[in-house]
């Protein structure tokens, strides 16, 4: 069976249980390299054999390169693999990239995605077990244990965030709180009656619940000691702004739907960058033009192969999320290969006459800056030329200073930004709380240029 072995439950309830060291799962967490890249060989071989076998995309793919299952002997021969794309998952929606059963697949989850045919994954329940134990890892390294309260916010429903970590608290014994997004009122007051320990949610909703708590002056009555937020870039600016505002340790997680949801990866304690659970997944950086596997320690786009799941396997599957891969040892003890957050997306990242310009550059500025992390990138076109708009909400504290001095504000802001990204954006200062609040992933950026419309 693909993907059993060292992760059986009497080894999930003895390392519950001890707790030992913050892993969930020390044997595998702590693992050698050669035991790593033992079980990615054998979990590999199977799992090409598996796909080539059920998934006629796989099949034709690997007959036109001229391979078969027996030439994949381990990780060595991967790069000889096809790359999988979101458009291939478009273009085999719903049923074509099945791998098992419909018989044997019990849940489906959804991307979140506003465009075109959704991407749909599918789960058999094995699937469902290794899934909620990359999760379970990735609390315990936030120093999650079983007398924690984890108060989920993130969504429920078809989105993999809510059924992720709400999976992990349960596999670890944790009291969970199954929120979901949004009614604020009721995430604060359940947050205060009940205790709640570990709150994992987006990072802009983080910053939101941050705010919105200090407002009402509760911050005495919260009993928050870290937070596991992830499904949207942020900065370290920001992470530090929340962990200020919360008292809390923020942790980053990873993950995608296609490839389970998130707990792929997740930072530890060192909180430099994220591990990635390579008994279950293997990670590449690839030159996003050229398709070439790039060493360590150099950016590039991440590619991650599964290896242990049944129903919805992908090989070599582009993210589009841009990072850098590395193995220098952790000072947590575990051994698994790290990653560091999404630093922007090679398919989606604004190109501004000429320029690459990525949100999380804008975001790093305003917040050095002292502003809040609530803005909006506006891009237009007249006349062929590029314009850049940043609106920036102001603290209650600048919205009192004088026209003069808001002004002022605005120029500085001007020149920063153009030190950043090597062009001139026009920056707009509003009001507090002028900028709609997301209860979800935070709308960044609006491109009014219509540059990919027939």
């Amino acid at each position: 069976e693909i993907g059993s072995g060292l992760v059986g439950s009497e080894m999930c309830i003895r390392d519950r249980d001890t707790n030992m060291g913050n892993y969930f799962q020390p044997e595998i967490e702590c693992a050698s390299q050669d035991q790593i890249r033992a079980w990615q060989d054998e979990r590999l071989v199977k799992q090409v054999r598996h796909v080539y076998d059920n998934v006629e995309m796989y099949r034709k793919r690997m007959d036109e390169k001229g391979l078969k299952p027996e030439d994949i002997k381990g990780v060595e021969n991967l790069h000889k693999l096809p790359f999988i794309t979101k458009d291939d998952l478009r273009d085999e929606y719903p049923y074509g990239l099945l791998a098992m059963p419909l018989s044997d697949c019990v849940r489906i989850q959804s991307t979140s995605g506003t465009t075109g045919r959704r991407v749909v994954a599918f789960y058999t329940q094995h699937d469902i077990d290794l899934w909620e134990e990359c999760c379970a890892r990735a609390i315990v390294a936030a120093g999650g244990t079983k007398d924690d309260v984890v108060h989920v916010s993130y969504g429920f429903g078809l989105f993999t965030g809510g059924a992720g970590l709400n999976g992990g608290s349960h596999r670890l014994g944790s009291l969970t709180l199954p929120m979901s997004s949004g009614n604020t009122d009721r995430q604060i007051q359940f947050m205060t009656d009940l205790g709640s320990t570990i709150l994992c949610c987006t990072p802009s909703y983080a910053a939101y619940l941050a705010e919105t708590i200090i407002e009402r002056g509760l911050r005495d009555k919260i009993k928050l000691k870290a937070g596991i937020f992830g499904a949207e870039a942020w900065t370290e600016e920001m992470r530090h702004d929340i962990e200020k505002k919360l008292g809390i340790k923020a942790y980053d997680i990873y993950g995608l739907t296609e490839i389970s949801g998130p707990g792929v990866s997740f930072e530890c304690e060192e909180q430099a960058g994220m591990h990635v659970n390579e008994d279950h997944f293997i990670a590449e950086v690839i030159n996003p033009v050229t398709g070439e596997v790039l060493p360590d320690g150099e950016k590039g786009e991440l590619v991650f192969t599964s290896i242990t799941k049944e129903a919805f396997p992908l090989l070599r599957y582009r993210t589009r999320d841009i990072g850098i891969l590395s193995h220098k040892k952790c000072s947590c003890g575990r051994t698994h290969v790290k990653m560091t957050k999404p630093l922007g997306r090679s398919d989606d990242m604004l190109i501004i006459k000429g320029v690459n310009v990525f949100p999380s550059q804008i975001e790093t500025v305003l917040l050095n800056k002292g502003y809040p992390a609530n803005y909006q990138i506006i891009v237009t076109r007249v006349n062929n030329s590029d314009n850049l708009e940043v609106r920036v909400e102001m603290t209650p504290e600048m919205f009192s200073d004088s026209i003069s001095e808001i002004s002022g504000r605005e120029k500085q802001l001007v020149s920063a930004l153009k030190a950043m990204l090597g062009i001139y954006a026009d920056v707009k200062l509003v009001a507090p709380k002028t900028i709609a609040r997301s209860e979800g992933k935070a709308v960044r950026v609006i491109d009014k240029r219509n540059l990919y419309q027939a």
